[in-house]
């Protein structure tokens, strides 16, 4: 179980974008994540006229390292550590360290 996960709003603690929020599009298996908005990287392209693809410059999400932000908390209005607990019906949830507020349900 990962402590974020796509649709998840977080905030980003360090590099470029510090300070920023973003909904996470993306979560890949070597630990990074796409997040709508954040970590955007010029990419030249070619164009192809087979595909109807036009050259330019194309801005886009670059991967952002999953250390790099934390989990939004809307109470707080700050970034929050997220802990993992089992509830009483077996099921295994999200909470956040500082309000003990259950994430998911």
């Amino acid at each position: 179980m990962n402590r974020i996960r796509k649709g998840d709003q977080v905030i980003v603690i360090a590099g470029r974008d510090k300070g920023r929020r973003g909904t996470v599009a993306t979560v890949r298996t070597d630990g990074r994540l796409i997040v709508d908005g954040i970590n955007m990287v010029k990419r030249h392209t070619k164009g192809n006229p087979m595909t109807g693809q036009q050259g330019g410059i194309v801005e886009k999400e670059a991967p952002i390292q999953a250390s790099n932000v934390m989990l939004f908390n809307p109470a707080t209005d700050k970034g929050d550590r997220v802990g993992f607990r089992v509830l009483d019906d077996g099921r295994k949830v999200r909470f956040f360290k500082s309000t003990n507020e259950v994430v998911d349900l």
